[in-house]
């Protein structure tokens, strides 16, 4: 591939996958993830900080979360305009197109403790991106913190239920499902 190609991140992040799977984590550099890329290390280093990032996608999807929860209908109870930021990740990340990727990427994640330890603390980030948003919606501090516990419950369930699934599934459906289930769940708690 050219140098001068555009969709650089993703480009590395394919690249990274298919060594991370190949190889295995610790045995792929950022040298190998750029020249499979056809770019150069300084290019890596312009999108990601470093090779545990490339997977990760710096901060795109906490954007992302919060927008949507500030995008929710001024009515929306807390856990609607959570359920309406899943709507958003289904649209613009949990795409058909990309399921593929997102669960071969799982999987090397799954296989590598450094990877759980940064999933889990970006996982935290994210509960607490949507903490905020809720917050600055007017939710009391306790009430914004159990609708982003249970949003980010939900979504990791949803995800499991759509990675597994070859239907086709729209995940914001799935989410939504799997939201309403967590709510259900808690009348037996």
């Amino acid at each position: 591939m050219a140098r001068w190609e555009p969709n650089a991140a993703e480009r590395l992040a394919h690249a990274a996958l298919d060594l991370f799977a190949e190889r295995g984590y610790e045995n792929t550099t950022v040298i190998d993830i750029a020249q499979r890329a056809g770019l150069a290390k300084t290019t890596f280093f312009r999108h990601f900080q470093d090779k545990r990032e490339v997977l990760f996608g710096g901060g795109s999807m906490n954007e992302l979360l919060v927008e949507a929860i500030a995008a929710a209908p001024a009515s929306a109870a807390p856990l609607e305009a959570v359920a309406h930021a899943l709507d958003a990740a289904g649209r613009e990340v949990f795409t058909p197109e990309r399921r593929e990727f997102i669960t071969r990427r799982q999987a090397v994640i799954a296989a590598n403790p450094e990877l759980r330890e940064r999933e889990a603390l970006k996982n935290l980030a994210l509960i607490a991106s949507m903490i905020d948003a809720l917050e600055r919606r007017g939710v009391p501090g306790l009430t914004a913190r159990v609708a982003a516990e249970l949003g980010a419950l939900a979504s990791t369930i949803a995800y499991e239920r759509w990675s597994q699934t070859t239907a086709g599934d729209d995940f914001g459906k799935v989410a939504r499902q799997a939201l309403d289930d967590v709510q259900a769940s808690t009348a037996f708690c």
